[in-house]
C-alpha cells in the first residue's frame, strides 16, 4: 500500500490503516513467501468483516497489516493513479 502510494497510486482504505475495516484487502499474485505471517489481529478482522472462509486462502491479506520482505505482485480493485 505504501509502495503504491509512493508511486502515485490511490489505495482504498477506510480505518487509518489499523486493520479494522479490511478495505485494503489485496490478492497476492506472486511472492506470498515474502510476506510476514498473518497475525491474530489481521485474522480476527478478516473473519469479522468477511467471514471465516476469508482466511482459508492465504493469498487474501490486509495491505496495512502484512509486512513485505521482498518483491510481491498483488491485485486490488479500486487502485488508481492519482490525478
Amino acid at each position: 500500500m505504501e509502495a503504491a502510494n509512493a508511486a502515485g497510486y490511490y489505495w482504498p482504505e477506510g480505518c487509518s490503516r489499523n486493520g479494522e475495516c479490511t478495505n485494503c484487502a489485496m490478492d497476492v499474485i506472486a511472492g506470498i513467501g515474502r510476506l510476514s505471517r498473518m497475525g491474530r489481529y489481521e485474522r480476527a478482522n478478516l473473519i469479522r468483516q468477511r467471514g471465516r472462509s476469508s482466511v482459508e486462502d492465504p493469498r487474501l491479506r490486509l495491505a496495512c497489516q502484512a509486512h513485505i520482505e521482498g518483491d510481491i505482485v498483488v491485485a486490488k480493485r479500486g487502485v488508481e493513479a492519482h490525478s
